[in-house]
């Protein structure tokens, strides 16, 4: 059978519509209808009229969409896709800090469960986080959750004195700053695009290089679209490189590690994209009540 041309006939037979985040296998990204980082996942997911949505990423990535499109049957090729950020903080870790802050605000990565969506204020994205802080009334105390790199870099760049829970990315953790650093030594003239989930994001001596860049994956692939530049090393997992490449095949792009890279992500395959349509087995379920609460703080982000 050829996958490409099963899954192309039953998405049309079934009026869905396959979004994928760019870490995704390469072969799952040619069959997506929609490409995009978290936020763009979302503002898609929206957005769409199709009544069937099947979601390649992980799993948290799949709960967002259920959430905004509670009369839409979304489904998840591989419902065993999770995220080290998602795992590292619960719903009752937001409820403790509240009961300590009554009128402290909660902001909340995406990467995170619904569970977790449900008890925060404000949701966000890398692509959007530093826009969501700036517009919290700057007497607000903070609590951004859950990545401590990202939330490190925003409240240098904002200057708010905001709590950071210490949860990191699997995968962002090892961008440290040697290995931006051998880099630049190998490639002096390249741009170094950063995502802020790394570990070097907030290192002092990162920010000063010349030609250093801090951006979501979104970002990323708008720079090398607009620049000049032919040379790129890319500080994030390096299945974005691949839609960089389809863009710009007469550009260089160098991962920081092409050996690092999202396991859980790597899960979506073919086989389980054709799997999920012709049995539509997997559909993510969230009760109705937590589907509500969580609701607000994204649409609040959706709205910033």
């Amino acid at each position: 059978m050829d996958l490409v041309k099963e899954i192309a006939r039953l998405k049309e037979e079934k009026k869905a519509v396959i979004l994928a985040h760019f870490y995704v296998r390469p072969e799952v990204q040619d069959v997506a209808d929609y490409l995009g980082d978290s936020l763009g996942l979302a503002q898609m997911a929206a957005k769409t009229i199709a009544p069937v949505i099947v979601c390649c990423g992980v799993h948290f990535m799949a709960e967002t969409v259920t959430i905004l499109c509670p009369q839409k049957k979304v489904l998840i090729p591989d419902p065993g896709a999770g995220c080290s950020l998602a795992e590292s903080i619960g719903p009752e870790d937001i409820l403790h800090w509240k009961a300590k802050h009554p009128d402290g605000v909660v902001v909340t990565y995406v990467n995170t469960s619904a569970a977790v969506k449900a008890y925060s204020d404000y949701c966000c994205t890398s692509a959007n986080a530093l826009r969501v802080v700036e517009h919290i009334a700057p007497e607000k105390k903070i609590l951004f959750v859950p990545d401590k790199n990202l939330g490190g870099y925003i409240r240098l760049r904002t200057g708010r004195d905001m709590e950071i829970w210490q949860g990191d990315c699997c995968v962002h953790r090892f961008f440290d700053r040697p290995s931006i650093i051998s880099k630049k030594r190998e490639y002096p003239g390249a741009d170094i695009l950063i995502h802020p989930e790394s570990s070097c994001s907030t290192d002092p001596e990162i920010m000063a290089m010349d030609n250093v860049f801090f951006y979501s994956t979104s970002g990323m692939i708008n720079h090398v679209r607009q620049s000049g530049k032919k040379e790129f090393v890319i500080v994030t997992e390096p299945g974005v490189i691949y839609r960089m490449k389809k863009e710009n095949p007469q550009k260089t792009f160098i991962p920081v590690s092409d050996t690092i890279v999202c396991s859980d992500m790597k899960r979506v395959t073919l086989e389980k994209v054709l799997h999920t349509l012709q049995m539509e087995n997997s559909p993510v379920v969230i009760d109705k009540t937590l589907q509500e609460q969580a609701l607000l703080p994204i649409r609040r982000m959706l709205e910033v």
